[in-house]
């Protein structure tokens, strides 16, 4: 399976979506399809997220169905659910750009590739969304409260730090990719062992990246994401910085980082992240399509997206335009259930 838009990073479009939906639905049923491997065209990403620019026409009246704004989210979910549950390995190569509905493919099935090209984000605050596809729960496994940092500043990461924190399960070199490709291509199946198969042949590929640089950066994070509420985390960033430690200038980076973010964006990550953290997917993408049809109907998607991919002047408006703005009963807002439009599953 190759997902076929290298001149736009491989970005889901509805389109896509409801073609490969029935595709799995079929493998999952057809002796003949022993395992599924999904990659990218192009040299640059695997898929670089979901086509937010039409949800943003669509949601601004300017071309296609109103509605994408709510069906675009529903039927992205449910194929990540059918992806989750797929009971044959699936294995997906997360070579070069990988974020937001690309993370959603990779990091929410079985089997995740990463090369030294990978470079993994859920940059969403920074465009006025929420780190979504099932996030709740995959930033919640990271160690400590890595997660938390990943998820309200959409910091980048690279092949090993994506096996710190689960989102890979493998390292291949990138020149092995294509023989790796092939032996999938050419094994003879044995029915019933096609786990064991597909782990001896992952085993066989991969090899160890370079050294992750998180690790080193766990015990900071920890202190300063552990806090619950977005203000308390600014503030121990900026003790952080002013200590004069190893990661003073990380810490200035990251406060900096988190204030051009969304201030509403931030704290319903934040939310969200404490209320998933024993979540499983099921529960997460429920929660996720009801903030996402709350979030339709707001400023700072629109704006975020207006910004960084419409007009891409990165000088985002963002209303309200301070965390103190951002009060106890806007936030409960984006999670008060939808009734009737709530996501469910069989």
């Amino acid at each position: 399976m190759t997902l076929n838009r290298p001149n736009a990073l491989n970005a889901f479009t509805l389109g896509m979506y409801r073609a490969f939906d029935p595709m799995i639905r079929a493998w999952a049923d057809d002796p003949a399809v022993h395992a599924v491997v999904i990659r990218g065209a192009g040299d640059r990403a695997f898929c670089a997220g979901g086509d937010v620019r039409a949800i943003y026409e669509a949601g601004r009246g300017i071309s296609g169905e109103r509605d994408l704004t709510a069906v675009f989210f529903r039927e992205e979910y449910e194929l990540l659910h059918r992806i989750h549950l797929f009971p044959k390995p699936y294995i997906a190569i997360i070579d070069g750009i990988t974020m937001g509905g690309g993370a959603g493919v990779s990091v929410n099935g079985a089997y995740r590739v990463a090369t030294e090209r990978t470079m993994l984000a859920m940059p969403e605050t920074g465009i006025g969304l929420f780190p979504d596809v099932g996030a709740t729960r995959f930033l919640n496994r990271c160690p400590g409260q890595i997660g938390r940092y990943l998820g309200l500043t959409g910091a980048r990461i690279g092949p090993a730090d994506a096996l710190y924190c689960g989102f890979a399960t493998h390292f291949v070199p990138r020149e092995r990719v294509p023989n790796l490709v092939t032996a999938f291509e050419i094994i003879r199946w044995r029915h019933g062992d096609e786990q064991g198969q597909v782990e001896a042949l992952l085993a066989e590929f991969a090899a160890e990246p370079e050294p992750a640089s998180l690790p080193a950066r766990q015990e900071a994070a920890d202190r300063c994401f552990a806090p619950d509420t977005v203000e308390a985390i600014l503030e121990a960033l900026a003790a952080e910085a002013a200590g004069g430690g190893a990661h003073a200038e990380w810490a200035a980076q990251t406060r900096a980082t988190l204030l051009a973010k969304s201030p509403t964006s931030l704290k319903i990550t934040l939310r969200q992240l404490v209320t998933g953290r024993d979540f499983d997917l099921d529960a997460a993408l429920i929660l996720e399509y009801r903030l996402t049809q709350h979030v339709m109907e707001g400023h700072d998607f629109y704006e975020g997206v207006r910004a960084v991919v419409v007009d891409k002047d990165q000088m985002p408006r963002w209303q309200p335009a301070s965390l103190a703005e951002v009060d106890q009963e806007i936030v409960e807002g984006y999670f008060t259930p939808i009734g009737a439009r709530e996501l469910r599953f069989e």
